[in-house]
């Protein structure tokens, strides 16, 4: 049996007389190609939010390799192994590639505090950092600044400093949002690399980026679970089509 990373168990967050999440069960396991879609106001960013603890459930539970972190907060859940990219880029422009992903790197190693110091650059942080922008094919942009980057390029730099942080649960929250259709495929290529141990769940738009990276696809609609199964499955599923992919989609 593959291990389940991270689990919900019948959660729901409601704002006020608004259930954004409902009951909603959900596994990613080691390993898992996972991608979370659905219609705008389907309740998905919210269930990240959940999930990364920026937000708290109303009702149901949160589990991390069987650990109730329901209550732990953003911070303690990125030290448990829970990492997240967002839909809009949060980099530091004025920096290089390279200084971005060094910063992450020196803070969960304890270093950051060094990282400003005359000769405060640690070799092993530099070293591992460098290995990190290899792992998305950014060694060569290393010491280009962010405002100096084609922006599908500044969603990899985002990737890098996500697995920076050693995750055993990667979330990537629409990585190619603002990306060119044209530029799309280097988020794929970068999220096809990825260490195969680490679970990964994606949400995402871009149904093209979706089929062909997923194992398996959960459709939520109206803050519930909706459908789930194989790409093969969610694409031939006529319910699906109905209410999100549009009848003419080819997926399949």
């Amino acid at each position: 049996m593959t291990e389940v990373l991270l689990e919900t168990r019948n959660v729901s967050r409601n704002f006020g007389a608004l259930a954004a999440t409902r009951d909603v069960t959900f596994k990613l396991e080691a390993g898992a190609r996972r991608a979370l879609i659905g219609p705008n106001g389907a309740g998905k960013t919210t269930f990240v939010n959940l999930l990364t603890g920026v937000l708290r459930p109303s009702s149901g539970s949160i589990l991390l390799k069987g650990q109730d972190i329901t209550a732990a907060s953003q911070a303690e859940r990125v030290k448990l192994g829970i990492a997240r990219t967002f839909q809009i880029n949060r980099l530091f422009r004025g920096l290089s590639v390279l200084e971005n992903v060094y910063i992450a790197v020196a803070e969960r190693v304890g270093a950051a505090r060094d990282v400003f110091r005359p000769a405060g650059w640690r070799k092993d942080v530099v070293e591992e950092a460098m290995q990190l922008l290899e792992m998305v094919k950014l060694q060569d942009y290393a010491r280009l600044r962010i405002s100096e980057l084609p922006y599908g390029r500044q969603r990899l730099v985002e990737i890098a400093i996500a697995l920076g942080l050693k995750p055993e649960v990667l979330l990537l929250d629409e990585p190619a949002a603002g990306v060119p259709s044209a530029e799309s495929h280097i988020i794929l290529d970068a999220v096809a690399s990825l260490p195969q141990q680490i679970g990964v769940l994606i949400i995402e738009h871009d149904m093209d980026l979706v089929f062909r990276f997923a194992q398996r696809i959960t459709v939520l609609v109206g803050g519930a679970v909706f459908a789930e199964g194989t790409p093969k499955e969610i694409g031939a599923n006529a319910d699906v089509r109905a209410v999100y992919l549009g009848q003419a989609s080819t997926h399949g």
